[in-house]
């Protein structure tokens, strides 16, 4: 099993409708991201819009924290820290896969938007 234990950065992010048809990234044309894990079980992610310069409409933004577990396939967060105040309702799960030295999480659970597949893809930071 590869380790989540590490420093990633965000490279991409997937949205794809019920139809199969992508859909805009929530973090925009640029999206920016840094999550760390460290080997005693707590985490941190931000997550923007990463463009330089002004944009039309808000600006995305998301950071949490906290403590998780992780069992190779599913990352299980208990948030106790976040910009948005609903995500320290209920634990953050997201599906995880590894390709090569990319690691994919995919929402699930209370989060997901019905019918929607959104995935965010990260390389780990050297």
């Amino acid at each position: 099993m590869s380790t989540i234990v590490g420093d990633w950065r965000l490279v991409g992010e997937t949205v794809i409708d019920a139809a199969g048809q992508a859909l805009p990234p929530f973090y925009g044309p640029e999206p920016l991201g840094f999550a760390s894990f460290t080997p005693a079980g707590r985490m941190i992610v931000a997550l923007s819009d990463g463009r330089s310069g002004p944009v039309d409409g808000p600006r995305s933004y998301l950071s949490y924290c906290g403590a998780y577990t992780f069992d190779g396939t599913q990352l299980v967060t208990l948030v106790d820290g976040a910009s948005v105040p609903q995500f320290m309702e209920s634990p953050q799960i997201r599906n995880a896969r590894f390709e090569g030295d990319r690691l994919i999480l995919r929402i699930a659970g209370s989060r997901e938007i019905k019918g929607v597949v959104r995935e965010l893809i990260w390389r780990r930071i050297p």
